[in-house]
């Protein structure tokens, strides 16, 4: 399977893991596919691989040259008879890796987890996770490839995607719930993270989120 990403052609491992992206990925698909995939927090990136998970942003990476066992992993998965069954795969792999959280990870990944937009300026939100706007700025770019002020605005973004996907808002009315400061705003940021407009984007979009479908057969 291949991939394109801005102006990179990739080629798309079994077992891979993909950070944040800030760019749109193309993917060509074969006529059938499956994928089983598992959403990990930003900071547990970091203690479960040992390389924090800016290193993956905007980008595809091969698991097996990360840790050659991900193989073995991925072998047991790909065998795997049902959904239920590999559930119960991932589990077993995971309870011997889960971390201890500080309170601050455990504020810092919640923030990071939950992607409803907020009307929070970076140092209010440093003061509600008990950091310097330095600090925050040095960890949130660790843990995401981005600074404090980026991912507030990426944020933004992905609840809008949300309220596009979900609901029956118009996009005015969008842009205001996702704080955008007005449409022009709203559209230029849109297009920055998909190379669309917000208007392009809802035409074409799939029943999952975050997804457009095209050429379906």
């Amino acid at each position: 399977m291949t991939a394109r990403m801005g102006n990179k052609q990739l080629q798309i491992p079994d077992c891979f893991i993909n950070g944040f992206n800030t760019e749109p990925l193309n993917l060509q698909l074969p006529h059938r596919l499956m994928f089983f995939g598992i959403q990990l927090q930003p900071l547990a990136v970091k203690k479960i691989l040992g390389i924090p998970s800016r290193e993956f942003s905007d980008k595809i990476v091969d698991m097996t040259l990360i840790d050659p066992s991900f193989r073995f992993l991925w072998q047991q998965l790909a065998d795997g008879e049902n959904f239920n069954n590999r559930i119960s795969v991932v589990n077993k792999w995971l309870e011997k890796k889960i971390p201890d959280w500080q309170p601050q990870e455990k504020m810092m990944n919640s923030f990071l987890s939950d992607m409803t937009a907020q009307d929070i300026s970076v140092s209010e939100l440093a003061r509600s996770l008990c950091y310097s706007a330095r600090q925050l700025s040095r960890k949130m770019d660790e843990a995401t490839g981005m600074n404090t002020e980026a991912i507030l605005l990426y944020k933004k973004y992905l609840h809008a995607v949300n309220l596009i996907h979900h609901s029956d808002l118009s996009l005015t009315n969008i842009a205001y719930q996702s704080y955008f400061s007005d449409q022009s705003h709203f559209i230029r940021s849109f297009k920055t993270y998909t190379g669309m407009t917000p208007g392009e984007y809802k035409t074409g979009k799939s029943l999952l989120k975050g997804h457009l479908y095209e050429n379906v057969r």
